[in-house]
């Protein structure tokens, strides 16, 4: 990867860490350009909204304050990672879960 390539896709990328509608608004962006640091932020950022709305089914059955703040630190921790990446312009998975959203999301070109 270039840094043309970071430098035009970064919009894209930083688009993506905001909101769900962000990355869906990203998705279209780079259909036509097919950027691959903006493909690579908007697969991580994907999945982190993904691994936010499963993980909301799960916590209320801990009904517990501590899981449910652990919960948002976490999704809170993974989001200013990536964002922080997308910024800077690496490329960077974030931790634990990045490689493997870059596998399951393939479909986002």
């Amino acid at each position: 990867m270039t840094a043309e390539d970071v430098k035009s896709g970064k919009t894209k990328a930083i688009i993506a860490y905001i909101t769900v509608v962000g990355a869906i608004i990203a998705i279209f962006m780079n259909l036509e350009t097919k950027n691959p640091f903006a493909r690579f932020h908007i697969r991580q950022a994907f999945g982190i909204f993904v691994t936010f709305f499963a993980l909301t089914f799960i916590v209320p059955f801990f009904d517990s304050w501590g899981v449910s703040i652990a919960f948002y630190i976490f999704i809170i921790t993974l989001w200013g990672y990536g964002i922080a990446n997308a910024f800077q312009g690496n490329i960077i998975p974030i931790p634990l879960l990045g490689t493997y959203f870059q596998k399951w999301f393939t479909f986002i070109e």
